[in-house]
Formats: C-alpha cells, structure tokens, sequence
C-alpha cells in the first residue's frame, strides 16, 4: 500500500502576505479521479478517515462546500461564528472562507464540494431574485430549529443527497447534467430555509488569530511533544488564556489538541503505509514502543493493530 499522507497546498492572499491558510482542492488533495471535476461528493465518514476528525483551519478557493450531518454532532466555525450542532442539520461554507471543524465519531452524513461557476449559473438564472440570497455567507441550518412548516421541506434536501449520492456513483446516460440538476435544486431547497439559522457565538478577531498560530505550532511541533509552557511562551500568553481560547473556539483543552493531533498522525500512517506500529512510534517522536501503544489505545479505544485491520 502506497503512502498517501494529506498534503496543504498554501495560498496567499495578495491583503495579507503574513497569514497563510491552506487550500484544499478536494480533486487533488483527496481523491485525483476527480481532479477536474466541477462537483466532488463524498460520505462524511469517509473524508473524517482520510483528513481526521479534527480538521483545523482551511479554506477551497472556489469551490463552495455543503456538510449534511444526517446524525451525531459537530463543531463548525466558519469565520469568526462557530456552531455546535446535532444532526439532521446543514453546513454551508462559500468559497474561499476560512473554516474548521471537529465531528464527533458517531456523526454520519455527505459531503457536497461545487464549484462556484454553478452557483453564480444558478443566481444568474433568477435564484437572487426570487430568493434574495446570494449564498455568499456562511449558513447553518438545524432541522428541529425550523418552524413546521419549514421542517416539512426538510425531507427534500435528504432525497436530494440520497440522490446525489445515487448519481456520483453509477455511470449512467447524461450523468453530468444530473448531477448538475440536482446541485441546482438543494442550493434552491436550501435557499429556501436559509433565513432560519442556528444560533452561533462570536469569536473576538484577536482569540481567532491567537488559536491560528497555536493550531500551526501543533503543526510544526507535535512530534516534539512539547509541553504546554513551550506554546504559550511562543505565543506571548498565559497558560489560563490559551485555555479559554481553545475551549470558546474549539470545545477542547489545549492538551487535547494536540494529542488529537499525534493520534490524528497515527491514524493517517496506520491506513496509508506498511510502516509497523514501531516504526510509527518512533517516527511520531515516542521512544516507547509500549507507552505509544498505550497511548493510542487509550485515545481511541483499540490497539493500532484493530484500529488497522478495522479500516483495511
């Protein structure tokens, strides 16, 4: 089996050479079949294995993105909001905004990626007019938040992925206009609710950027271990701080940020390579062959080997 590890590949906006948020371009950096492809659907469950659960701050130049959680719960924060939601509910993330997100392990659904050229087709085709939207904000739609009659629609939207789903993975007659049909009808079906949003909570711009440059020195240290002290001194704030920072934006521990970073690491090696659980410890800067699998298994609740036998 080859190594496929998840590559960033980075861009820069022209405003702010200094801040730089990875662009994922799905037909690329998951799956290169689709390389092309103005639409991208997957499962949720499968995008949670190969990218991890925990998927810290990216953005898809020009491609807007649709997350339906059919059931179980999710952490989303798109710009400067964050949502905490159960399923049935809806995500929409426009092209080009900055967002993450953390799904719960129970948490099932589909993953819609469209390329903005379909969605500026169907606004030019009178969606703006007779919707007044423009779909260029972040929405989050919860069905039991709906009012009744709203929540009746909502029936529609999961026969719609149903279908989606259907159509992307069989070949048949004029499946390019299908699937563009059926695109064209949820951005209508969602429109339709979109006026009905989940309750979110600001974040303060400074905390945002503060849990940015802590997410990318998880990045650039985690197989150092490094120790609590040594970010936030890096950081230039106290340890009490970066702890309601991680808490507010991400509902988890600065500590636990990072070990679900080591095991997000682990997960990725024991599906994509041949390497042995040694290997991948030491690789993952343990010294401890006995304590990593410890560790793992008390994180995820399998030793490496089921957890890599499960998935193969």
């Amino acid at each position: 089996m080859a190594v496929r590890l998840f590559c960033y590949r980075r861009t820069m906006n022209d405003s702010d050479s200094s801040e730089w948020i990875p662009n994922i371009i799905m037909g690329q950096d998951y799956d290169r079949r689709y390389i092309d492809a103005p639409i991208h659907y997957d499962a949720l469950e499968n995008l949670a294995i190969f990218f991890g659960r925990d998927m810290p701050v990216h953005r898809h130049a020009q491609y807007l993105q649709i997350h339906y959680i059919d059931r179980g719960e999710i952490s989303f924060h798109i710009d400067d909001k964050i949502y905490h939601v159960r399923g049935p509910s809806l995500i929409l993330t426009p092209p080009s905004v900055p967002h993450s997100f953390l799904t719960k392990p129970d948490a099932r659904g589909h993953v819609l990626t469209i390329h903005q050229s379909i969605v500026w087709q169907l606004l030019k085709d009178g969606l703006q007019q007779e919707m007044d939207t423009e779909l260029s904000h972040g929405i989050c739609i919860v069905r039991a938040d709906l009012e009744p009659e709203q929540r009746n629609q909502w029936p529609l939207i999961t026969q719609t992925f149903r279908n989606l789903k259907v159509e992307w993975f069989r070949e048949h007659p004029a499946k390019r206009l299908a699937l563009h049909s059926l695109v064209s009808l949820l951005l209508i079906q969602i429109s339709r609710l979109s006026a009905k949003e989940a309750e979110s909570s600001a974040v303060n711009n400074d905390d945002l950027q503060i849990f940015r440059r802590f997410s990318d020195l998880i990045e650039e240290h985690f197989r150092e271990h490094w120790h609590l002290p040594e970010y936030t001194d890096r950081l230039g704030i106290s340890e009490s701080r970066l702890h309601q920072i991680c808490q507010r934006i991400s509902n988890r521990s600065p500590k636990k940020l990072t070990h679900d970073r080591i095991i997000q690491e682990t997960k990725r090696l024991l599906i994509f390579s041949n390497l042995s659980s040694s290997d991948i410890c030491y690789q993952l800067g343990f010294s401890d062959p006995a304590y990593f699998s410890h560790f793992f298994k008390r994180h995820t609740g399998v030793t490496a080997k089921r957890y890599r036998s499960q998935q193969q």
